[in-house]
């Protein structure tokens, strides 16, 4: 099945619009995030002007949009350029000024000719006890309906105007049609929802204030209609995963005894818990695909261990795979004592292994000399053939979307996907990036870690600060603490975020000599290098911009330093402050504020005072800040959802879970009049994929 013709008008190119040409099309593009109309129809307004009041100069109320019939007078032209150029009008209550600033003076007596009548339409201000209108709309008599309306307020980018972009709105409305119902009718009829069409005409052409709101009727429809077409893809992926059957492993927990007697700690309850939901799962006939989520420390590893050496144990493999090679080396360093112990072999596979090394290396792969393969996405290349892939271990799953974990079991037969993440993530969040999983969850720390001691530092102290850090670097001698700062964020541009970051380097390398920089534009093999001299101990601070890799552990660092706190969101301080605190010593984060703060940034750095519980930081920030910003959605693999806002809608999103499972219990190949009508959903929100899956079996 293609795309359902009635779509065509939507996916048509930006340039069929009223207004938008060759060289305006690329700014439309950056301003609706895509090419196509139905980009455009995503664009939702802001704001609206009402231009429907319509008083007698006399009476009109300073600061509102009013729209007057009047005579004009005189024009007072300005000789001088920057001085503006004023038209004096009346009607049989008073006179008024319209204001023009660098305006063209044939252009304006073209517009308004001496003696004849217009409508205007602008904002009232007074200046020195008299009206104006600065700039105002103008039109012949006969055009009054064109601006007695409400005119929608689009977001804008620079270079293109309201009035443009309402225009090609305007005219993409036209595009619309009605498609047939994908709603269940019961659900639909209890919400009062119109219809899809409907929806989106009302929702470009706010009558008031309600309109706008996430919460309006309008606005939920299409919310709903963006959060099923993402629960509907994700229980379609999972419903395939599951008909490819899995594998029952049989084992006894021989290799795990023998690693527990390898281990300076016993399990905690959280760790128990979930290995018991992956034990559960590895016994059933049907594939695993389970998500871990723990905190920074909360022990995900020893977890992924042991699930590892279940699946050696009935002889098949295992990989694990990280986002970076320095995370691989880590992982294959803290798993090394406890796979010797238990007798496994394990070998390492990264894009750094070339030529001999790495032909030795695929060759012990694909024979199952390797019981257990470490690595990087190196391990999705086509000349890597496991023997027998029983497990795949994804570690920093944000990096690796859906797709690619389609890719990686593929390499085996019914292979079982356990993924971790040490980013906790909101309920609601979970649910619409990882809605094809199931979730465990570490809530615990591990018995033994001290809480980082978390302080909020004025700017103006910064200096008071950095005497204390040498004090304690010297005091310390070659195990003295060693320090992460982190530089500030510099709106969305890494040329400056990465001159931030090099000037702050240049002060600290000259005050105290063993200093390290690492940022996003170095080539990956310098960035491992420079990080592992500061794990090394040869440099006593590392300065970063935020690229400090998620999960590199070196427990001798003891202090970070955020500069610029107020500009970063909660999750990312937590993650950042989780980089301290991994050895047995009392850790400190120094967030480093510039004020005055706003509320929302008091409230985030008073949050990252009092608690260090991830979960209860991302729900929080969840409530801060809306879900677009909480983990940087283009870094994190998250949707990004352009209708619907879950910090609003969790409730619909828990509704369109519910409905795709029910869907996909009574219509799983969506061969009924509603599964056609979703698969018109389906391509209405770019989800051709999961059409794919419904065919490919």
């Amino acid at each position: 099945m293609s795309r359902p013709f009635e779509l065509d008008a939507l996916f048509q190119s930006l340039t069929a619009l009223p207004g938008v040409g060759p060289r305006n099309a690329k700014l439309f593009e950056k301003l609706c995030g895509g090419p196509k109309v139905l980009d455009l129809l995503w664009h939702l307004p802001v704001d609206f002007i009402d231009r429907r009041f319509s008083p007698k100069i006399s009476e009109a109320p300073e600061g509102c949009v009013a729209t007057m019939e009047i005579t004009v007078l005189d024009h007072i032209p300005n000789a001088r350029r920057n001085q503006p150029y004023r038209v004096k009008v009346r009607d049989d209550s008073g006179v008024m000024s319209l204001t023009f600033f660098h305006a063209h003076k044939d252009w304006i007596e073209k517009q308004l000719p001496q003696g004849e009548q217009r409508i205007v339409s602008g904002k009232i201000e007074y200046y020195q006890g008299n009206p104006q209108m600065v700039h105002p709309d103008v039109a012949p008599l006969s055009e009054r309906a064109s601006l007695e309306t409400v005119e929608a307020i689009y977001p804008l980018t620079a270079g293109l105007t309201n009035k443009v972009v309402r225009k090609a709105a305007v005219g993409a409305l036209r595009f619309i049609s009605t498609l047939p119902e994908w709603l269940e009718p019961e659900y639909k009829k209890r919400q009062k929802w119109d219809d899809w069409d409907v929806a989106l005409k009302q929702t470009h052409e706010p009558e008031n204030m309600q309109a706008l709101l996430p919460e309006q009727s309008a606005r939920q429809r299409l919310a709903y209609d963006e959060l099923l077409a993402n629960q509907l893809t994700l229980a379609l992926v999972r419903h395939r995963q599951k008909r490819i059957g899995g594998r029952v492993y049989k084992c006894n927990g021989v290799l795990r005894s023998k690693m527990m007697t390898a281990l300076p700690f016993s399990l905690t309850g959280a760790q128990e818990r979930s290995l018991s939901e992956i034990d559960k799962d590895m016994h059933a006939p049907t594939r695993m695909l389970r998500l871990l989520q723990g905190d920074v420390g909360s022990g995900k590893t020893v977890v992924a261990a042991m699930a590892m050496l279940s699946a050696v144990e009935t002889g098949a493999q295992a990989a694990l795979m990280a986002p970076t090679e320095i995370l691989a080396r880590q992982h294959a360093e803290s798993l090394k004592p406890w796979l010797e112990t238990a007798g496994v072999r394990f070998v390492t596979l990264t894009g750094r292994d070339k030529g001999k090394d790495r032909a030795l290396l695929l060759e012990q792969i694909q024979n199952g000399a390797a019981q257990i393969v470490i690595g990087t996405h190196a391990l999705f290349q086509d000349d890597v053939a496991f023997a027998d892939l029983g497990l795949a271990v994804i570690d920093e799953q944000h990096r690796f979307g859906v797709h690619q974990r389609l890719m990686l079991s593929a390499k085996g037969r019914g292979t079982d996907v356990l993924v971790m993440t040490a980013t906790p993530i909101p309920r609601t969040l979970t649910l619409t990036a990882y809605g094809d999983m199931d979730v465990s969850r570490l809530d615990e720390k591990p018995p033994g870690r001290k809480p980082v001691e978390t302080l909020l530092i004025p700017h103006e102290k910064l200096e008071d600060m950095i005497e204390g850090l040498a004090r304690k670097i010297k005091e310390g001698g070659p195990n003295g603490p060693r320090v992460y700062w982190v530089c500030p964020l510099v709106e969305e541009s890494e040329v400056l975020d990465l001159a931030a970051a090099e000037e702050r380097f240049d002060i600290l390398r000259y005050r105290f000599g063993r200093v390290g920089l690492v940022h996003g534009r170095m080539k990956p093999q310098d960035k491992d290098e420079v990080m592992a001299r500061f794990a090394a101990g040869e440099l006593d601070i590392l300065v970063a911009t935020t690229v400090i890799e998620v999960g590199v552990n070196v427990p001798e660092a003891t202090l970070m330093v955020i500069e610029h706190a107020e500009r970063f969101g909660l999750s990312q301080l937590h993650q950042l402050r989780g980089r301290v605190g991994r050895g047995g010593d009392q850790s400190y984060c120094f967030l480093v504020y510039t004020g005055p703060l706003g509320e929302t940034a008091k409230e985030r750095l008073s949050i990252m005072r009092q608690t260090e519980d991830g979960f209860l930081i991302a729900e929080k920030d969840l409530e801060l800040r809306g879900a677009g910003d909480i983990l940087g959605v283009k870094q994190s693999g998250l949707p990004a959802f352009r209708l619907a806002d879950l910090s609003v809608h969790g409730e619909l999103l828990a509704a369109a879970r519910d409905d795709a499972q029910l869907i996909m219990d009574r219509d799983p190949e969506l061969e009924s009049e509603r599964g056609k009508a979703l698969k018109t959903l389906l391509y209405l929100f770019e989800r051709d994929q999961a059409i794919q899956y419904l065919r490919s079996g």
